[in-house]
């Protein structure tokens, strides 16, 4: 008869956790909800609904209670630190857009291949930087359909920046009519082979956008570039207005 009492009382406490865990389970779910990401109110949820559920032939151990309190102390440092950093960040990246804006109205250099031309007969700054020494180099300049309209050989330079100038002339000596020109350069080792060029174009810095995640600069010979792009800045006026 004892055996059957205490078979019975085992049974029943077995039911009533079984019970608890499952009303524990469903209670963590209803907390959670569908959010399958831990926030700061969640965590609250949870802490409350374990406790309004403990088991109570296993109340919630003090310890784990203590290191579930240290947990979500932890989690609301590290929110309020992210959300600083993210205010520090946009403040940050505000002082950068304002400086950038600054650039407008001034002459900028950056890599490109553009250049441009009042059709004037003024002679317009070409620059470009070469990875190693040639035996032979040339400037080719394309008008907007891009046909070659002047070549201009300079010979053998050694490695480095190169600056020359296009006096805006085709190869006849005409004078070409003002607008956008593309600049090319052909530049040779002494067996044939190619060396690497990096172009660089100058322009007056006409409007900045921001509609990309970064700075794009655009030039008043046309060129885009983004910031990073930016090599030189002169705010000398315009040479050639």
């Amino acid at each position: 008869m004892v055996d059957a009492i205490s078979g019975l009382s085992a049974s029943s406490a077995s039911s009533a956790a079984s019970a608890t865990s499952a009303t524990q389970d469903a209670s963590l779910g209803a907390a959670l909800g569908t959010n399958s990401t831990l926030g700061e109110q969640d965590f609250l949820k949870l802490l409350v609904a374990q406790l309004q559920n403990q088991d109570p032939l296993a109340p919630q151990d003090n310890t784990q209670f203590v290191s579930q309190l240290a947990q979500f102390s932890s989690l609301q440092a590290a929110m309020g630190t992210n959300t600083r950093l993210d205010t520090i960040t946009s403040q940050n990246q505000g002082a950068a857009n304002t400086a950038v804006i600054g650039l407008i109205g001034k002459q900028a250099t950056v890599k490109g291949s553009l250049v441009t031309s009042q059709g004037s007969g003024l002679a317009v700054p070409v620059s470009f930087t070469l990875a190693a020494t040639t035996a032979s180099t040339d400037v080719s300049i394309q008008d907007s359909s891009g046909n070659v309209v002047r070549t201009i050989p300079i010979g053998a330079h050694g490695p480095g920046l190169v600056k020359m100038a296009w006096d805006g002339r085709d190869n006849a000596g005409n004078v070409m009519p003002a607008g956008t020109y593309a600049v090319s350069i052909q530049a040779k080792t002494q067996d044939g082979g190619s060396v690497s060029v990096t172009q660089e174009t100058t322009g007056q810095v006409q409007s900045v956008a921001f509609d990309k995640g970064y700075p794009v600069l655009t030039l008043d010979n046309g060129m885009q570039v983004p910031v990073s792009d930016l090599i030189e800045v002169d705010s000398s006026p315009n040479p050639n207005p």
